[in-house]
């Protein structure tokens, strides 16, 4: 039986094709605001860290209502480190919008989960974005997508995709290029025409998948998920079933739907619908909420491994515990623990150390938006460099690759060519010039990413743009040269002052300013040789009869280099650790004393 007044979809597409945009006029013009209310851009990103990045990071979802017919919509990440969160809210809806924009056409992101919507058999709508550019072609971009649909082995009816044109931005939908439009009606009608509405049997026993996990300070965890089966009512008891298949009993306590942004409470959900279900405090994503009379467990889509991994430690620096509220072992294990009940594409795991956890995500941007969200609720600890995993496939060692897309402009195509040499990457694909940019394809491996975004910036003036997906596992490519610069590093605890900092910056670029502490170990900033050197930042002029005290303002400093979380990442060495705290970011190495230092670092050369 189907439920016909509902259509549920998700938006894909790559990073900055416009999907929250496109959510935003939808909801714009089904009349979800009042006309004088005042509406923020990208209402959907409601996170802090998503509004200053411009990215989606969690999937979220809404609803608008065309004709009387419910569409339920959900805003999916763009980025693939986030790709866990695209591959499990797929499980909730019958079809996908795959946004592309109408001048960079198909990107390795839209690949990564256009496969990920084929095989579970969705009904894909293009939707061609923001047609308005001065140097879009539309056209030519709905024949790439076609070419895309043919290699990831679409079925006959799934190339028969409809293909709506769209300025997000204007809040305009077209059938072709050359009607006229308004409004976002031609959007909204081919949704409802293509996308079919959710099967189900409306009077069988009750079974609903939970694919994401909210909380609320009232009503504590939130489940939310899409109806298989059944009916679902307020205060009814019901049974769930753990990935495992463990069961236990609980009972629905409150119901919501999903009406614009606002939840609604409601007392019954049926099949087809997407609810949020509070008062089971113990749920988590994947388990199947079923009828305590007839249990059935609903399988749960596979998600894909991690890909990297870093060792997250407490902070054991001479500064630990003046900045954070929360700096032990158990405060930062709980976290942890605590962010795998949502974060389903992530791994913690506990090391030989007790002080130390290594979590393993899906690549950079996964792993730092977590230390970024734990920094700001007031965690203090130490990350190491971010370490690809491996696997033994047939006895042989295999790493994982990247599928690598960079846009530049033809004069820095060698320069970044040599420089991707060097780094193992393989050449698959070269596309000609489009306004002067060409478009290079390589696959690379994981680790040969690592610490190569700012050279790219620096190689290409900041003209180029670079792209990366997960392609798969294949053996070991062999040795990849670490960091070539080594690092000034602080040979005293004290305060940095401009004497000292003068001196050192003709050794290389620094970090950090006069008047920040430091301490022995420190690194202050990234030397122009290949060796690491001590430098003293704290040391003052002597004042003799010859020189007052104030003769020291006449020196003049280069600005320093501004260490945010993703530049540490890129800078550490593995010798190296960043150490975490809300207020600061810093850069220090394992051991701190130099001549232990020197002293492992001989033993490791013989």
């Amino acid at each position: 039986m189907n439920n016909i007044n509902i259509r549920n979809v998700a938006i894909i597409a790559h990073v900055d094709h416009g999907k929250t945009t496109l959510v935003d006029a939808m909801l714009k013009q089904s009349g979800i605001f009042r006309s004088n209310e005042k509406v923020e851009e990208r209402i959907m990103d409601s996170n802090d860290l998503e509004r200053e990045r411009g990215i989606t990071i969690l999937a979220k979802n809404t609803s608008v209502f065309y004709n009387d017919i419910k569409i339920n919509i959900v805003d999916t990440p763009g980025h693939a480190d986030f790709g866990g969160e695209v591959e499990r809210v797929l499980k909730m809806v019958d079809g996908v919008l795959l946004l592309v924009d109408a001048f960079e056409g198909v990107m390795p992101q839209t690949r990564f989960v256009l496969r990920k919507a084929l095989e579970l058999k969705l009904k894909p709508i293009v939707v061609v974005n923001k047609i308005d550019r001065p140097d879009a072609r539309p056209i030519e971009v709905v024949d790439e997508v076609l070419d895309l649909f043919i290699e990831l082995g679409a079925d006959d009816e799934q190339l028969e995709f409809p293909v709506v044109y769209c300025s997000a931005k204007e809040g305009i939908a077209k059938y072709s290029l050359e009607e006229d439009s308004n409004n976002l009606k031609p959007l909204f009608e081919t949704i409802i025409e293509n996308i079919p509405s959710p099967d189900g049997d409306i009077n069988g026993s009750l079974q609903m998948l939970v694919t994401t996990i909210d909380s609320n300070d009232y009503v504590g965890r939130i489940a939310v998920g899409k109806i298989y089966r059944g009916k679902i009512r307020k205060n009814q008891q019901v049974a769930v079933v753990d990935r495992d298949g463990n069961v236990r009993n609980a009972k629905v306590v409150t119901l919501y739907t999903f009406n614009g942004l606002k939840r609604e409470e409601i007392e019954e959900g049926q099949v087809g619908d997407i609810v949020a279900v509070a008062g089971i405090s113990d749920i988590n994503i994947g388990e199947t909420i079923s009828d305590i009379k007839n249990i059935e467990a609903l399988p749960f889509v596979q998600i894909d491994e991690p890909t990297l991994s870093m060792t997250f430690s407490v902070n054991d620096s001479p500064f630990a515990g003046k900045e954070g509220e929360y700096v032990t072992t158990r405060h930062l294990r709980d976290r942890l623990f605590r962010e795998l009940e949502t974060n389903v594409a992530l791994r913690v795991k506990e090391t030989d150390s007790p002080d130390a956890y290594e979590v393993s995500g899906r690549g950079e941007l996964h792993l730092s938006i977590l230390i970024e969200t734990m920094r700001r609720e007031g965690y203090e600890f130490q990350v190491s460099k971010p370490q690809v995993i491996y696997k033994e496939i047939d006895g042989v060692l295999h790493e994982p690759i990247e599928y690598l897309t960079i846009d530049v402009p033809e004069e820095y195509m060698g320069a970044v060519m040599e420089k991707l040499g060097t780094r193992k990457a393989e050449m698959v694909n070269m596309t000609s010039a489009i306004n002067g940019y060409v478009r290079l394809e390589f696959k690379i491996p994981a680790r040969g990413l690592i610490g190569y975004r700012n050279e790219f910036l620096t190689d290409t003036k900041g003209n180029g743009i670079m792209n990366h997906v997960f392609y798969g596992y294949e053996p070991y490519k062999g040795d990849i040269q670490e960091r070539s610069r080594g690092a000034l590093v602080a040979f005293e605890t004290g305060e940095a002052v401009t004497y000292g900092l003068y001196n050192a910056q003709e050794r290389g670029t620094l970090f950090i300013t006069p008047g920040t502490p430091v301490y022995q170990g420190m690194i202050v900033g990234i030397c122009s040789r290949n060796e690491d050197i001590d430098v003293n930042v704290c040391k003052k002029k002597h004042v003799t009869n010859m020189r007052a005290a104030g003769s020291d303002e006449a020196l003049r400093l280069s600005p320093p280099m501004e260490l945010t979380l993703e530049k540490c990442i890129e800078l550490i060495s593995s010798d190296e650790l960043i150490e975490v705290t809300p207020k600061s970011i810093r850069m220090r190495k394992k051991i701190l004393d130099p001549t232990i230092r020197k002293r492992e670092a001989a033993k490791k050369k013989q």
